[in-house]
């Protein structure tokens, strides 16, 4: 079986989930809720979806699954993962989103909601276990499909009003801004929202056919795509989000893509956040743009929430955070545009995009120009696809061996000054730029981050990053 808990979510190929493994787990969180005191027999769940082929079918094995295991089962259709969410605070409902998020669409994964929001390490720690309970036990678990009614346009109607009230009316009036549609369940939503608030919206790209688009690792292709348009329809700004609609993408008038952290940063600073917990491979310059305290966590939003409920544990009042991919999170209410925005603790793309559109309108300058002006160290990120688990994990091993290793890795590159083990391995060379290996927690991938003092010495580093990567695995 291919499943497996990552970042965010358990991820595995869309095979196993058509199957008995969707509705094991399934039943394995039901016993969780149930054992836990999280919630009663009887209980409603809601359940939702993105577009990938096979999200229907696995969504209806888990609606058998959690009825037969005692629970109310509610479908909510295809929807964001954040509208979801937000529906189950409201109702104080547990969640479960099928998604593979920005992953192969040969691929498909669950997310957990308990009725307070995502679940966090210790409630994946017990979901396995009750998994492996339930196999060691030999129960007979079929892949049986049921459907359910919809709730659809209620969690849909609940998101809007939520998002409507967050930029002055006409505030985006004057941009002329596309929408890349694909296979994002955000997408007819984008549009609406960035109409309502006085955009000249052009629709873009829509497919009938799940396509993978991973706003933190923008494939070249899609920037290709992305710079045709801005110069064919004279567009400000392009935005779009990943499968489940909760990663932003925003690419500036040029079609060059923002990256996910300064687009999470401008995000903040909106909300006017003074507590932010972000992941280490978030850039390096965060900590000197903010005025407030940043929390540094490994890489997954379950880390991120921790970091926030710590801040709000010690007394914090404005308590947000992002990931390197741009998704923002509150713990917090915020008082915005005389409102106020209840917490939502899992990644939202909406905000973050209409943050980032609104700083450039309120400014009237060109995006790739607010982008320059936050004056953060060139990054760039990029990964290694189709690169099997257990060679990243042996790599991972030997670099943390001892500084030879890693010093001799390293030779063609640079010579090691500090190195960071918080997440993958982070390391500062001489000249001050950074270089970040990191195994992807929820695909057969490896990562590659890194910070230079220019955007061609990035994109060099990227590169001889990557060789590295692709070459240490040749020689095994």
């Amino acid at each position: 079986m291919s499943l497996k808990f990552g970042t965010s979510g358990l991820r595995g190929l869309s095979v196993d989930l058509e199957g008995p493994a969707t509705a094991l787990y399934a039943t394995a969180f039901a016993h969780h809720l149930l054992t836990a005191g999280i919630a009663r027999p009887g209980d409603e769940i809601l359940i939702g979806r993105d577009f990938r082929a096979s999200s229907p079918a696995i969504s209806a094995i888990a609606i058998a699954a959690l009825r037969k295991s005692g629970l109310t089962p509610r479908d909510c259709g295809t929807l964001p993962t954040p509208a979801l969410a937000l529906l189950g605070l409201a109702r104080k409902a547990a969640c479960l989103m099928v998604t593979g998020s920005h992953i192969p669409a040969d691929r498909n994964g669950i997310k957990f909601y308990r009725p307070d929001g995502e679940i966090d390490k210790a409630d994946e720690a017990a979901i396995t276990a009750a998994a492996a309970a339930i196999q060691a036990e030999g129960i007979v678990l079929d892949a049986a499909q049921e459907t359910s009614d919809d709730l659809h346009e209620t969690a849909m109607a609940l998101y809007r009003t939520r998002n409507r009230s967050l930029l002055p009316d006409n505030s985006l009036s004057g941009l002329r801004v596309g929408v890349y549609q694909h296979s994002t369940v955000a997408r007819d939503l984008f549009v609406d929202m960035l109409a309502h608030y006085g955009a000249d919206v052009v629709a873009l790209g829509r497919s009938q056919t799940f396509i993978p688009v991973d706003t933190e690792a923008v494939s070249p292709e899609t920037i290709t795509l992305l710079q045709d348009w801005a110069v064919k329809h004279g567009l400000h700004a392009i935005v779009s989000a990943d499968g489940d609609g909760d990663r932003p993408l925003v690419a500036d008038e040029t079609g060059m893509p923002m990256r996910g952290d300064l687009i999470g940063l401008i995000a903040c600073r909106f909300l006017g956040a003074t507590a932010i917990a972000t992941p280490v491979t978030s850039n390096s310059g965060i900590e000197a743009a903010v005025d407030g305290s940043v929390l540094r966590t490994r890489v997954g939003s379950p880390f991120v929430i921790a970091a926030m409920n710590d801040a709000v544990g010690a007394g914090e009042r404005a308590v947000a955070g992002f990931e390197a991919n741009g998704g923002t999170l509150t713990a917090t209410p915020f008082a915005v545009n005389g409102h106020t925005l209840a917490a939502l603790p899992t990644r939202d793309s909406l905000m973050p995009i209409l943050a980032v559109l609104a700083l450039a309108a309120s400014e009237e300058k060109p995006l790739s120009t607010v982008a320059s002006s936050f004056a953060l160290p060139a990054a760039a990120s990029d990964r290694l696809e189709n690169f099997p688990v257990e060679t990243s994990a042996a790599l991972m091993a030997e670099l943390r061996s001892g500084p030879g290793p890693l010093t001799a890795f390293l030779g063609p590159i640079g010579v090691p000054r500090t190195v960071s083990d918080i997440d993958g391995l982070r390391v500062m060379l001489e000249d001050k730029s950074i270089i970040h290996f990191r195994p992807s927690g929820n695909a057969p991938e490896m990562r590659c981050y890194v910070e230079a003092a220019d955007e061609p010495a990035a994109a060099n580093l990227l590169t001889a990053g990557l060789r590295r990567i692709r070459d240490w695995a040749q020689s095994r």
